[in-house]
């Protein structure tokens, strides 16, 4: 197994410190960073892991997965630079493996030393239990060995895919904000509900089922057309929405109003302003 830093133990580096143990990488290859002390207790009293300073965790380990808060970017990329640079230099070559949104990896390869593999993933927040998505997009210098690695990975907190950088701000306009979307379509659902005669608790009970059911046979869709060649792992949604949608009935009456309200139009809106903003927000090499 590969010795494994992650550095920042907040809710990203917690869900894939979870999702690691789970998956069997023993406790013992893997060590965290994390500066509130209270943090570090409960990470080591949660995972049985370790916690040590960050020169130490990035003296031993195979991957770093930095998980901190954009604003310690700069310091943090720093210091494992000037701990890469006093290490052996028949050392294992060490591939940082960044979930910081909006830090391009041209960023981190100006700053360590010269051909350091970066890989620049951007998971959601669904992988706090496992069930997320996470886009990978390899740096200059990662081979497609450690690219394959770094994917492995992240398969303990859900699926995984390879993009090319140039996508990544496309990627979190449509999964690393897609989680509110839907959570505010749920709202509206609800709300709506509520407006209908429900009460608040049936309309959420209802709506929640509805959109978890309703996700698992989209799931299976896509699954089962990928595995069995038959049929367009793209088109799933289209048929299943044509499989509940009878000529003349309800569900076609609900989804004329919601084409007429302009559903599609407020989605590509919604993707192409967080794209925008995404792009403004990026820290590059520069």
């Amino acid at each position: 197994m590969a010795r494994i830093a992650i550095i920042g133990g907040g809710n990203m580096g917690e869900a894939l410190l979870a999702g690691l143990i789970n998956s069997g990488h023993p406790a013992r290859d893997l060590v965290v960073t994390e500066k509130s002390e209270g943090r570090s207790e409960y990470l080591t009293r949660t995972y049985s892991v370790r916690v040590a300073p960050l020169a130490d965790a990035v003296e031993t380990a195979e991957f770093l997965i930095l998980a901190v808060k954009p604003g310690d970017v700069e310091s943090v990329a720093a210091e494992i630079a000037a701990v890469a640079a006093a290490a052996d230099p028949t050392s294992v070559e060490q591939v940082l493996i960044s979930v910081v949104a909006g830090v391009t990896t041209g960023f981190y390869e100006s700053r360590l030393t010269a051909g350091s593999p970066v890989i620049r993933v951007m998971p959601n927040t669904p992988a706090l239990l496992g069930k997320g998505v996470s886009a990978l997009a390899a740096g200059r210098f990662a081979t497609a060995d450690q690219l394959s690695q770094a994917a492995e990975l992240f398969t303990s907190v859900g699926s995984v895919l390879t993009v090319p950088e140039s996508q990544m701000d496309a990627v979190t306009a449509v999964s690393g904000s897609g989680p509110a979307y839907f959570f505010l379509f749920v709202e509206a659902l609800v709300d709506a509900g509520v407006a209908a005669g429900l009460t608040r608790a049936v309309a959420t009970d209802l709506a929640v089922q509805t959109m978890a059911g309703s996700a698992a046979m989209l799931v299976e869709r896509v699954q089962a057309a990928r595995s069995e060649q038959s049929g367009r792992p793209d088109t799933a949604a289209v048929e299943l929405r044509a499989m509940v949608t009878s000529p003349g009935g309800t569900t076609a009456a609900g989804l004329r109003e919601l084409e007429r309200c302009g559903l599609r139009e407020a989605v590509a809106a919604a993707v192409e302003a967080a794209k925008t903003r995404s792009e403004q927000l990026g820290i590059t090499s520069e």
